[in-house]
Parts: C-alpha cells; structure tokens; sequence
C-alpha cells in the first residue's frame, strides 16, 4: 500500500459532494486543502471528527485552509449525514475507494486486534500547488483537529 510523504503531488480527483456537484482537487488550485477520509459518515467517530471540522472551520477558512471530507459513503448518505450534523464544507462520495486508494486511506488496518481492510482514518494538508503538506495516517477521532490546528498555528 502507498503513502503520501510530504513534497508528493496530491492525487488528483473529481467526485461528487453530498449535494451531487462535482468537486476536483483542481477546483482548489492556490489555495491550501484539508482532506481528511473517514469511514463511515453517521458512526460516533467519524461524527465526532466531522463535527470538529465545522466547529473549527471559520478560523480554518480565516488560515486560508479549505475543508473536504471524503468516504466510500453514496451520496445520498452524505446529503442527510450534512444535513443532520450541519456540516457546511464538502463531503465526497468515493465509492469504488479509487481516490481513498490513492490517498493510501485505503487498505489493511488492526480493528480489535484484528487485521481487515478498510478506510483508515487519515488527514492530509495540500498546499496551494497540490503538494502534500502534511500527511497524517490512523489519526484519532477524538482530539485530531485540535491537534491539526495546532501543527497548522491556527
């Protein structure tokens, strides 16, 4: 399985957001990006994490950082997981987990002890030229913004 490193050009993509418009990496050209993959939208985790990224996305936005989530969730999922949480930034629909693959957020990971393959919870900074920036893998729900935001001074 392939990780992003920090200097590597971002995988490009184009997917559909939770209100089925199309979102690519190019559309974020010269300004800085935040990704961050999880699971599964709806789940307490992933839940605890994209509530996180609304409550700090003014001073985020404020930084210059822009935010997209991104799961194998359909879009459908995603309209009603925004909706409910009320997420304000895109959620992208990556169901053939071809972009998660990309991003190395796809693949085998420890569940319980268990080896399974799945979405592993992973947030990268893209620069405003597509580069990773930063590249953080199997973060935590809980506590990873915070954590981001200050690696970020914001």
């Amino acid at each position: 399985m392939t990780r992003l490193e920090v200097g590597d050009a971002a995988p490009d993509f184009q997917l559909a957001d939770q209100n089925d418009t199309t979102v690519s990496l190019a559309d974020f050209r010269g300004r800085k990006l935040i990704v961050f993959c999880y699971p599964a939208a709806m789940t307490p985790g992933c839940t605890k994490e994209a509530c996180d990224f609304r409550d700090s996305i003014a001073p985020l936005q404020a930084a210059g950082y822009a935010v997209v989530g991104l799961s194998p969730d359909p879009v459908a999922k995603l309209a009603k997981f925004a909706e409910k949480e009320s997420l304000t930034y895109p959620l992208l629909s990556d169901p053939d987990k071809s972009v998660l693959t990309a991003y190395g957020a796809y693949g085998e990971k420890k569940l319980y002890g268990k080896t399974v393959t799945g979405v592993i919870r992973s947030t990268f900074v893209i620069d405003e030229k597509g580069n990773i920036e930063v590249a953080h893998y199997n973060v935590k729900a809980t506590g990873h913004v915070a954590s981001l935001r200050k690696l970020l001074d914001v």
